[in-house]
């Protein structure tokens, strides 16, 4: 490497390799050059006469921690400082379809598609985006199934009028008739798009949702419900919003600004504002626990004409198998989290190298193993009373049965040692541990991921973690901590969503039997004809 980049140098200056000199002028001399004043020195080695690199320090501890301080009127202020130009804020909120059992499934969904639009400073969206154009600002709205997120990133100067902004979508949106009839469209669309898409993954954890918790808090309809969409209307809005757009039950979070400045922008617009709804308090909020029940959802589909381009897309059979883990807020958490990462796998296409999870489970014990598979892919799911993790797995329809066993098999090795085929059972837990904290480190560099993190943690537990805290949860799960969670884990009721040709797919007693078993084998089963 020294040597290369001494040639380099030489060539740069037009010598060593018998060319002439740059026709520009002589060979310019810096007082530190890495070339022929000290060719022996390693690049690994400071070189001599060079002044010693001073280097921020933070004195073992993150100095950029997060600052939560409360309102008069339970609104949280959550702030993180980040050197840079712009800064992302926003206002989450404990709102989402899990609250929707007293309302037409879709509420949350409908607010999505419905947030920055006019209100009652701006007449219409296009003003609130000529607002935040001259600050440089962009927004989004994003619902889950347990939060709603309004966000602006914008120039920090302009801290004060993203604010007043977010104040106003929030708390005073009009909710015209004309927006209402455009999001009705908007939905209906959405629903259309999510049944055509080839690519079955967020219709399949809508199923296996339903599935784990039929009929109550997750198990709801994230996607309003093509039966529900003429049914939403501004009153059926308003109701909702009372009892869950309250100030208890937001955080207005912000990255990249001063953390006095924003409780002073949250004072100015939020803490006596009256929402466009009236003042009368809350009088219907769910507080339901997730029950978790099991079970299984099928849906019957041809898919074998989802191509979109000339290449056609092999006809394919989805399941997904899923078992109840645990909340965020246990300390099981962070076990599980290793466990969903040590299983790991992607699609027969996945791009490998390192980082990439190639040395996996799913990988190695499925993907490598049977060619005839095109997808095995780990998901963990995880809320404030519950979790789930499941595995996705797609093959031709004829394989569903042989498929659905593979599954099972690895479903009862998570519960054996934690390398039961392949590796030192500390080099696989290792590899996962340093992949976790790799993933995490590198999603928090990014500034609206740094936001939802802060503002996500003080909604659910009025602080935040830092990453260097969980990074420490992380290296100290063990392997006996790995075998417990999935043990654990084994002795519920399984979870199962199908989609596709579903003739071969085994019942769902036989795929319980098999999570039960001590190998994860299907049982036999016989035909008189064939």
């Amino acid at each position: 490497m020294a040597a290369t980049v001494l040639v380099a140098a030489r060539l740069l200056r037009g010598v060593g390799a018998g060319g002439p000199r740059p026709r520009f002028g002589p060979s310019a001399h810096r007082q530190f050059s890495s070339g022929g004043a000290y060719p022996n020195i390693p690049l690994s080695s400071p070189l001599p006469g060079v002044p010693k690199p001073v280097f921020a320090t933070v004195d073992g501890q993150e100095k950029f921690e997060t600052k939560v301080t409360r309102l008069d009127n339970g609104l949280q202020v959550a702030s993180q400082n980040k050197f840079g130009q712009f800064c992302t804020v926003g206002i989450l909120i404990n709102s989402g379809s899990r609250y929707e059992a007293k309302y037409f499934s879709g509420i949350a969904h409908f607010l999505e598609k419905l947030a920055f639009s006019s209100t009652a400073r701006f007449d219409n969206k296009d003003e609130i985006l000529l607002t935040l154009e001259k600050h440089g600002g962009i927004c989004d709205c994003q619902t889950s199934r347990d939060t709603t997120m309004y966000a602006v990133s914008a120039d920090s100067k302009g801290l004060d009028t993203v604010v007043g902004l977010l104040a106003e979508v929030t708390l005073h949106p009009r909710l015209t008739d004309e927006e209402i009839e455009m999001t009705r469209m908007a939905v209906q669309f959405e629903l259309e798009d999510l049944n055509m898409r080839p690519d079955p993954e967020p219709l399949l954890t809508e199923m296996i949702h339903e599935a784990a918790y039929r009929g109550n808090t997750v198990g709801l309809h994230r996607f309003c419900p093509s039966e529900n969409i003429a049914k939403i209307d501004r009153e059926v809005l308003h109701s909702y919003l009372r009892n869950y757009y309250t100030p208890d039950r937001m955080v207005l979070a912000g990255v990249g600004v001063e953390h006095e400045h924003l409780v002073e922008c949250a004072k100015k617009y939020l803490l006596r504002a009256q929402p466009a709804w009236g003042s009368a308090g809350a009088v219907e909020v769910d507080r339901s626990v997730a029950q978790y029940t099991g079970g299984i959802v099928k849906l019957e589909r041809d898919m074998s004409n989802v191509s979109l381009g000339p290449t056609p897309i092999p006809e394919l059979t989805h399941i997904m198998v899923g078992l109840e883990s645990c909340s965020f807020l246990e300390e099981d958490f962070i076990p599980f989290a290793v466990l969903n990462m040590m299983m790991g796998g992607g699609g027969s296409f996945s791009a490998g190298g390192p980082g990439k999870g190639m040395f996996s489970r799913l990988y190695l014990n499925v993907l490598n193993r049977h060619h005839w598979m095109y997808n095995a892919t780990s998901y963990h799911h995880s809320y404030e009373d519950t979790g789930l993790l499941c595995i996705h797995a797609s093959a031709d329809p004829r394989q569903v049965r042989e498929m659905v066993e593979i599954i099972t098999k690895e479903f009862i090795l998570m519960g054996g040692a934690v390398d039961a085929v392949t590796y030192d059972p500390q080099v696989e837990l290792e590899r996962a541990k340093t992949q976790l904290m790799s993933m995490l480190m590198m999603n928090l560099e990014s500034r609206p991921v740094i936001f939802e993190d802060v503002g996500r943690q003080v909604l659910a537990t009025r602080s935040r973690k830092l990453p260097h805290e969980l990074c420490t949860l992380i290296r100290n799960v063990k392997p006996e901590d790995v075998r417990r969670v999935a043990s654990k884990m084994l002795r519920g009721k399984p979870a199962v969503a199908a989609l596709g040709d579903l003739t071969n797919l085994p019942t769902y007693e036989h795929i319980q039997a098999a999570l039960a078993s001590r190998d994860g084998r299907l049982p036999r089963t016989y035909r008189l004809f064939r």
